[in-house]
């Protein structure tokens, strides 16, 4: 999990120690809910005494970074305390209009996330890539009956890990904090757009592109590839509102001669 670059002295002090582990929590070594490892394990690859250890994961935990219980060790936080819960969450999961905004909002972020993927992407980053793009490919090839929920799922999957391989700290958190969201934004083109051949199709197509795009280094290319995804998906959900004003104006409009 760590290379040999992250140990530290065996003479650093508890803040140092913390501040490793800070950074290793921010790269997203460690991420919100995960265990993290045993302390002998830590020691070992930190290169600390254990009550270096003990001491800079006092300091994690009186910053509310990490929560310890007793008899399970110690598990990272989830940084945006009550993300999924706030007014404001609510308000954005409960009126479908603010669907395109945030479609918006993807396009920026994850524009540049995959384009920075396709620069910094290391080894170990193309492996969990590849993965998630193979989990998901194989999941719509093999399934029958596709669960709208699982399928989303997975596609978040993927855009997530490319957005992990951008190595920008702020920019994973940030979309991080934003997964309820950003699920329901998979949610809902999946929902109206894969059974149609048409958008699956492209949907595939583009999901395609992007990978290669970032697994081949290509950062502009990448870019591209995801703004395309987006400004597809966008363009069809519009379609498809628009479609359905249409029937609703139809329907009313029958309804007076009935």
């Amino acid at each position: 999990m760590f290379e040999d670059s992250e140990r530290l002295s065996p003479t650093r002090t508890p803040d140092a120690v913390a501040a490793r582990l800070e950074e290793l929590i921010l790269d997203g070594v460690f991420r919100p809910g995960q265990l993290l490892p045993s302390e002998r394990r830590l020691c070992e690859r930190l290169g600390v005494s254990r009550t270096s250890l003990r001491e800079g994961l006092r300091v994690l935990r009186s910053k509310g970074i990490i929560v310890t219980r007793q008899g399970r060790g110690s598990v990272v936080a989830e940084l945006v305390a009550g993300r999924d819960d706030s007014p404001l969450m609510h308000l954005f999961r409960d009126h479908p209009r603010t669907l395109f905004d945030l479609l918006e909002v993807r396009s920026l972020l994850e524009g540049e996330s995959a384009s920075l993927a396709a620069e910094r992407a290391t080894p170990a980053d193309r492996v969990l890539i590849q993965r998630r793009y193979e989990a998901m490919t194989a999941y719509v090839e093999n399934s029958g009956n596709i669960d709208v929920e699982q399928l989303a799922h997975l596609d978040h999957a993927f855009h997530l890990a490319i957005c992990q391989a951008s190595h920008n700290p702020v920019l994973v958190h940030t979309l991080q904090s934003l997964t309820d969201l950003l699920l329901s934004s998979v949610f809902a083109s999946v929902k109206n757009l894969y059974h149609r051949e048409a958008p699956r199709q492209m949907i595939n197509r583009q999901h395609a592109r992007l990978y290669r795009a970032v697994m081949e280094g290509k950062p502009q290319a990448a870019r591209r590839a995801a703004l395309d995804h987006l400004s597809g998906i966008e363009q069809q959900l519009r379609g498809i509102e628009t479609e359905d004003r249409r029937l609703e104006r139809s329907a009313m409009r029958l309804g007076v001669w009935e």
